[in-house]
């Protein structure tokens, strides 16, 4: 079934977000955004979600071996991290100017 609309996310690329839930669980740490998936509704965030993976030798690379990699994880699992608060924030759309910023509900700061 195809979606009407294409889905609204508070998360781009290069924010800082926290993971706060699965086995990277950390909401202490924030980490960055490398791409965001908006199709499959993931995430891909630096240093979180390993896997390894065995690759064949190829032209490309001729040794082959096995190589560890990010995967992405659901956007759900992820939360913006708030720099002046210090803590994880929950986030609101206020349109200013003909713009639409992402408000801090916390502490009011823009993100």
């Amino acid at each position: 079934m195809k979606t009407r609309f294409k889905a609204k996310f508070n998360i781009r690329k290069g924010d800082n977000v926290v993971v706060i839930a699965g086995d990277d669980k950390d909401r202490t740490k924030p980490r960055v955004v490398k791409q965001v998936m908006v199709d499959s509704k993931k995430v891909l965030v630096e240093g979180v979600n390993i896997i390894t993976k065995h690759l064949k030798p190829s032209a490309q690379n001729t040794k082959g071996g096995i190589v560890k990699k990010e995967a992405p994880i659901h956007i759900s699992n992820v939360m913006l991290w708030d720099a002046k608060a210090k803590a994880p924030a929950k986030v609101k759309r206020v349109r200013e100017n003909g713009k639409t910023l992402r408000v801090s509900k916390k502490t009011g700061e823009k993100i």
